[in-house]
């Protein structure tokens, strides 16, 4: 998991946009992106534990050929996309929320997408 928050907040600036939304998307089938506390490095870790426990990298009823099926299953619990909303001119987080782009199965070369809309 990969905290991209200050990227984030720097397009922002950027585009100076002072209201409106914030459109966060991963076009790939074994990554995604989520908010989660950023202040502990401890909650990255437990969620990556557990989501390992619940989606081990092998299990004997897989069957999906490229042998991956765990980061697809981890993809898609944390979700491909997220909104935020901007409110004078900053993302509008709580105070410990960071965006995350996590990748479940790599490395690999990866991307996301990032639209605002302007209220």
């Amino acid at each position: 998991m990969y905290e991209i928050t200050s990227t984030l907040e720097a397009y922002l600036e950027e585009q100076r946009v002072n209201d409106g939304v914030m459109y966060i998307y991963c076009p790939h089938t074994t990554a995604g992106i989520t908010i989660n506390e950023n202040a502990d490095p401890d909650v990255v870790h437990d969620m990556l534990m557990r989501l390992d426990e619940v989606y081990p990298w092998e299990h004997q009823k897989y069957r999906h050929a490229e042998g991956n099926s765990a980061s697809h299953l981890k993809a898609s619990t944390v979700g491909s996309s997220q909104v935020v909303f901007i409110q004078n001119g900053k993302l509008l987080l709580g105070t410990w929320q960071g965006v995350y782009f996590c990748e479940f199965d790599g490395p690999r070369t990866r991307k996301y997408h990032v639209k605002i809309l302007n209220k």
